[in-house]
């Protein structure tokens, strides 16, 4: 495990998820600010949007406009060429707890997490369903049986979607339909079995590697936030970890290439994901590093 010379981009934030590079900067979400904010590599933060039930993953259709998940009311926004913000899907019928990230395609569909149960109620963990929203806002349940589907990530020829499993120890592949329906669902890569604990911190002890914000570069390899292991790795298909950056003592709970060559990985990083703690104090901030390979695919 290397500890690289990490370049602290912007600080003062309460948890950033969700980063994607777009238009020359950096957009992100910060859950309990209710932003969605870019950053330019100056380090420059505007605010661009308001989402009062805390916006999480964001991506955009054919036309620009911005798609942003609004978490607790289980909704997708679209921000429209004036700035509202305005009902693009409604997956209250499909999500199980708090709808979180997503990866938007070429064609505008959206392939959209939730955690499955009251996380940060200490709930018992229980399986959840991943949505598909097309460019219309029709929603369908696209995939059942997940455990907490968070990151996503799509291959550069649109035909396979990569989603990881946080409390699953895996990232999971599907073949992507024309249609948009996917294929069985299969391992890209396993870190270790499926938990069988049926408590939270049961199956929080269990988890060898959580899969949480990710980012595909043109190796076809996957950079994969740890949210339990304060680092990030690089992993090839089949579960082979071939890099892996330390973050600690802050966790990392989502990661972007980017930059004008696609070579700049971009941190989220953070001492813990306890809502509790992350709403009351400002303590996020976004770091980046140079790496070899560009960027590919969604998001």
């Amino acid at each position: 495990m290397t500890a690289p010379a990490f370049t602290p981009l912007a600080s003062g934030f309460s948890f950033l998820e969700a980063p994607r590079w777009h238009d020359g900067r950096l957009w992100l979400s910060d859950f309990y600010t209710h932003r969605v904010l870019t950053v330019d590599l100056a380090g420059r933060v505007e605010t661009v949007a308001e989402v009062p039930q805390q916006p999480s993953g964001l991506g955009w259709l054919p036309d620009g406009r911005l798609l942003v998940v609004s978490m607790r009311d289980r909704r997708l926004l679209r921000r429209e060429p004036d700035g509202t913000l305005v009902l693009h899907a409604d997956l209250a019928g499909i999500a199980g707890g708090h709808c979180n990230d997503m990866v938007v395609d070429a064609q505008g569909r959206a392939w959209v997490g939730n955690f499955g149960f009251d996380l940060m109620g200490g709930a018992p963990p229980q399986r959840a369903t991943l949505a598909r929203v097309d460019p219309d806002g029709r929603v369908h349940a696209a995939a059942e049986g997940l455990c907490f589907p968070n990151g996503s990530a799509i291959t550069p020829d649109g035909r396979t979607l990569l989603v990881g499993e946080s409390f699953g120890n895996r990232v999971s592949a599907f073949d992507i339909a024309p249609d948009g329906s996917l294929g069985p669902r299969r391992d890209w890569a396993a870190f270790a079995p499926l938990p069988t604990a049926t408590d939270f911190m049961g199956v929080l002890g269990q988890l060898v590697i959580a899969p949480d914000g990710c980012t595909l570069d043109a190796e076809g390899c996957l950079w994969i936030a740890d949210a339990i292991g304060q680092r990030v790795v690089r992993v090839r298909e089949g579960g082979e970890i071939v890099q892996t950056l330390s973050t600690a003592p802050l966790g990392v709970f989502a990661c972007a290439l980017g930059g004008d060559d696609g070579r700049t990985l971009f941190l989220c990083v953070a001492p813990d994901f306890d809502e509790h703690a992350r709403s009351a104090a400002r303590e996020a901030q976004l770091w980046s590093v140079r790496v070899d390979v560009p960027h590919a695919g969604w998001p």
